[in-house]
């Protein structure tokens, strides 16, 4: 690698480091107000209370950022594969010697804070992913023999991450879409996957017109075969997606009633039709749409929300605190929190954009994909656009665990930032 003329410190991009601290600020502002009880009073730092628990993972990761831009750039390429390998094997001890939390067994209890590997699988992941495409030999999407190794990368710990009952945190891999799509992955095959999903989805809704949807499933697949005659791997692919979306249509109801869990039905069935369980099933998202409704425009005020202050909303300080920001600061706060958001996003993409190196492009990418993917699901299902999967808000849900990894995984992009100018060989 070439020696560098100038510092780190001019290198790093100052902007995604001040975005990322003034959401880290306002999460921890709204967790305060979570928990604030206008009798107690306590103070925001206060350790016997969230905010105050919370300000201490905050300037642990202050620590972690230091650290992050301390290491020698080389080392995410070098052990990206080892750190796979080794988040692997904590994916699956975790099945056994895990912490059984809500059913679902993912979390390693340390004692003094609780861990899950399905956070660090995400960062471990898109190293490993980045480290595959950056081989130039490798990074044609377009031949079957180089897409495959690919989805096996992301597809290995989504599936053991179901295995432990956590399939929040296992759909999050879908947001892996983006860096293949970038890559050269073709526009069919987008196509063809965003129809399955669609039809998974249309199958759920529209169970009595199963046999409908079978027949229409054939002809679209039938008239696209016909038009990609002349490409015969593309008509093979649409044979075999055809006969894989009519195996959906008919697994639909088996999986739904037979493979997920009674709260993973129930979490379905809220998301299908949310007005007739308001007072069971659906009430957590009933009280999420009131808490956010009735801020209004400009909402009631910093530390003046009453369905907070009356704990109307379950896991407000985790998964669902869009709810404060949409109660206590309202429509407007909200948008400026969206915005800093996909500021953050588009700072991203851009810093992805601008690299030299293909490793650092991918890895910029995977990046990309999985905090819009926690961003736009988190604040979704708040509002009942998304079911409830519950996975955090980045930067804002109360929890050292999420912090520490979107930390990580934020600022080695910001590292790998600083090497723009020069071409990394390991």
């Amino acid at each position: 690698m070439q020696r560098r003329s100038s510092s780190t410190a001019s290198q790093v991009d100052w902007i995604t480091v001040g975005l990322f601290a003034t959401l880290m600020l306002a999460g921890w502002l709204n967790i305060y107000a979570v928990v604030y009880s206008p009798d107690t009073q306590k103070a925001i730092w206060d350790l016997s209370i969230n905010s105050g628990k919370q300000l201490l993972w905050l300037v642990l990761a202050g620590v972690l950022v230091f650290i992050m831009l301390l290491l020698d750039v080389r080392i995410f390429q070098v052990f990206a594969y080892p750190i796979y390998g080794f988040t692997l094997v904590l994916l699956v001890l975790v099945i056994f010697l895990g912490r059984d939390i809500q059913g679902s067994n993912s979390w390693f209890d340390l004692g003094f804070i609780r861990f899950q590997p399905a956070e660090l699988a995400k960062y471990a992941t898109a190293l490993s992913l980045a480290r595959y495409l950056s081989d130039s030999s490798r990074g044609k999407l377009m031949k079957l023999e180089n897409l495959l190794p690919a989805l096996l990368i992301v597809f290995v710990p989504a599936v053991i991450i179901i295995a432990q009952n956590e399939t929040g945190s296992a759909l999050v891999f879908a947001a892996f879409i983006i860096v293949l799509y970038r890559e050269g992955l073709s526009d069919y095959l987008m196509f063809l996957g965003v129809m399955l999903i669609t039809l998974f989805l249309a199958t759920l809704f529209f169970k009595p017109y199963i046999n409908h949807m079978m027949i229409g499933v054939g002809i679209i697949g039938g008239v696209l075969a016909f038009f990609k005659r002349r490409k015969q791997h593309e008509v093979i692919v649409t044979v075999l997606t055809t006969l894989f979306g009519i195996a959906i249509i008919f697994g639909v109801d088996f999986f739904v009633s037979k493979v997920l869990k009674k709260h993973q039905r129930d979490r379905i069935e809220v998301f299908i039709n949310p007005e007739a369980h308001t007072q069971d099933k659906a009430w957590q998202l009933t009280q999420s749409k009131i808490a956010i409704g009735s801020g209004g425009l400009w909402g009631k005020g910093f530390l003046e929300g009453t369905q907070t202050k009356f704990d109307f909303v379950p896991d407000q300080s985790t998964d669902f605190i869009f709810c404060t920001i949409g109660e206590e600061h309202g429509w407007a706060g909200s948008f400026v929190i969206i915005g800093l958001f996909v500021a953050l996003l588009f700072r991203l993409i851009s810093l992805a954009e601008r690299q030299k190196t293909k490793f650092s492009r991918v890895y910029g990418y995977a990046v990309v994909g999985i905090l819009f993917f926690h961003f736009s699901i988190n604040i979704g299902m708040t509002i009942g656009l998304f079911p409830i999967i519950g996975i955090p808000l980045p930067f804002f849900s109360y929890g050292g665990s999420a912090l520490w990894s979107f930390t990580i995984l934020l600022f080695t992009m910001v590292k790998l930032d600083t090497y723009r100018k020069l071409v990394i060989t390991i």
